[in-house]
């Protein structure tokens, strides 16, 4: 088999709703290390325990999950996709994404662990924020390709109810510290503590300016 037969395969209309969930998985393995690792890295750096070959583990253990399960997830998400599609005629319906959001969510992120917690409570923010007004459309409406779409300049969400959004994070995250702080996710929660509880306490000027206690 010669590289234009390939290249004729790869390029067949028929089979592109399938080669579409394998780069789906590749994609979303290759973001999940590209996010993953720097995060757990710095996070090693700064609140890790052990010895270096203990927060290699950490690091290793948190970037293959994360990256694996962005890559279970896009592939489920297309395969449901493609599904029911299929078995509507080949027409898509708007709740289609939904329910394929839905059943993917459940069955890949619904383990609570660490990584889990930190996509699900990132995806949370980012519902909730979609519902700030914004002061236009980030998106053209002539036709283009969806990677032409997605370089267009996003536009801020609208400053007034953003601030108000702001304000209500904040004050619910700083009181959920306060008296609630076992319900914060555990890196958070670790950041915190740093920001604001070992900042209270030192015992001399090295404590004070160099390192905590």
């Amino acid at each position: 088999m010669d590289l234009s037969t390939i290249n004729d395969f790869l390029l067949n209309p028929v089979f592109h709703d399938y080669l579409a969930i394998l780069k789906g998985a590749r994609n979303g393995f290759v973001y999940g290390v590209k996010v993953r690792f720097p995060h757990a890295l710095v996070m090693s750096i700064l609140f890790g325990r052990g010895d270096v070959k203990t927060r290699l583990k950490v690091i290793y253990r948190a970037t293959k999950q994360h990256a694996f399960n962005l890559a279970k997830f896009v592939s489920l998400y297309k395969t449901l996709l493609l599904l029911q599609k299929k078995v509507n005629g080949g027409k898509e319906r708007s709740a289609d994404t939904f329910i394929a959001g839905l059943i993917g969510g459940f069955l890949v992120f619904g383990e609570r662990t660490a990584v889990n917690e930190q996509i699900v409570l990132y995806v949370i923010a980012r519902v909730v924020a979609s519902f700030i007004p914004r002061a236009g459309s980030p998106y053209s409406s002539s036709p283009q390709s969806p990677r032409a779409t997605a370089l267009v300049k996003p536009v801020p969400p609208n400053p007034q109810y953003f601030a108000v959004l702001a304000a209500v994070s904040w004050g619910a995250v700083m009181w959920l510290f306060k008296e609630r702080g076992e319900t914060i996710q555990p890196g958070m929660f670790n950041s915190m503590t740093y920001l604001y509880r070992d900042s209270e306490v030192w015992k001399n000027l090295k404590t004070l300016l160099w390192h905590n206690t």
